[in-house]
C-alpha cells in the first residue's frame, strides 16, 4: 500500500525498528516534539531493545513499549509499564490524525486522565478498516461535540481515510506522533494476523531487537 502523505519529502527523523519479523521505519512529525525528543532519546539509549509487540488486534493496531516485557513468560498480563513519566498531549489535527500507519502514543483512559497524557513509551502503529461515509460522520459530531467544535474530521481526512482506512474513533483523544513509512504492508500487516490470548497479547513473540536512529 502506497502511503499518500504531506510528509513524503521532508528531513524529518527517522528511527527503524529492527523486529523478528522485519524492519519498520518510523519518520517523526516535528509537529510533536515532546513525543518525537522522547522517542528518539529513548531509542537512543536502547530502551526499545529486546520489548515485544504485546498487544496485536487484528485490523485496528500492533502496540509495544512496555519494558515488563523485555523478560514476560508465556501469558504474563502486560501493559501497564514506562519509564516513570507521562508527556502532555501534542494533538495536532487535522493535520496529523489516525490513518493506516498512523503512530500514536498510548495512554490511561480518560477516568483517570483527563489531560490525555501520553505513556512514556509505549506506542501503537494504527491499521484500521476503511470506514463508511456515515460512520465518520457519526465520529465528526462526537468529535465536534466533545470538544465544542475546536476539533472536528475535515474533508481531506475523509478523503484520506476512504483511501487507505485507519481509526478515526481515536481522532482527538490519543497523540500522533509519527508514520510507518517503510514495512507497513510487508511487516505490520503480518503481525495483526497472529494468534493471540484472551488478553490481546501474540502467543508467540514477536520483539523488538533494536531500535536504530537513522
Amino acid at each position: 500500500m502506497l502511503l499518500p502523505s504531506a510528509f513524503a519529502q521532508d528531513a524529518r527523523r527517522r528511527v527503524r525498528l529492527q523486529t523478528d519479523r522485519g524492519d519498520i521505519v518510523i519518520a517523526l512529525f516535528d509537529e510533536t516534539p515532546q513525543h518525537r525528543d522522547n522517542f528518539l532519546r529513548l531509542a537512543g539509549e536502547g530502551y526499545y531493545d529486546g520489548l515485544l509487540f504485546h498487544r496485536v488486534i487484528e485490523k485496528f493496531m500492533i502496540q509495544a513499549g512496555d519494558p515488563n516485557s523485555k523478560d514476560a513468560v508465556g501469558g504474563q498480563v502486560l501493559g501497564d509499564g514506562g519509564p516513570g513519566y507521562t508527556l502532555p498531549a501534542e494533538i495536532c489535527l487535522p493535520k496529523i490524525f489516525h490513518h493506516c500507519g498512523a503512530v500514536a502514543a498510548a495512554r490511561e483512559p480518560d477516568e483517570v486522565n483527563p489531560e490525555k497524557r501520553s505513556s512514556g513509551s509505549q506506542f501503537y502503529i494504527v491499521w484500521g478498516r476503511i470506514p463508511h461515509e456515515r460512520t465518520l460522520e457519526k465520529y465528526r459530531k462526537i468529535l465536534e461535540d466533545n470538544t465544542g467544535g475546536k476539533m472536528t474530521i475535515t474533508p481531506e481526512m475523509k478523503q484520506k481515510y476512504s483511501e487507505i482506512g485507519g481509526t478515526p474513533h481515536l481522532d482527538g483523544y490519543y497523540t500522533v506522533f509519527g508514520e510507518v513509512v517503510e514495512g507497513l504492508d510487508e511487516v505490520v500487516y503480518g503481525m495483526q494476523f497472529v494468534e493471540t490470548d484472551d488478553n490481546d497479547r501474540p502467543l508467540g513473540d514477536i520483539r523488538i531487537i533494536k531500535a536504530v536512529i537513522e
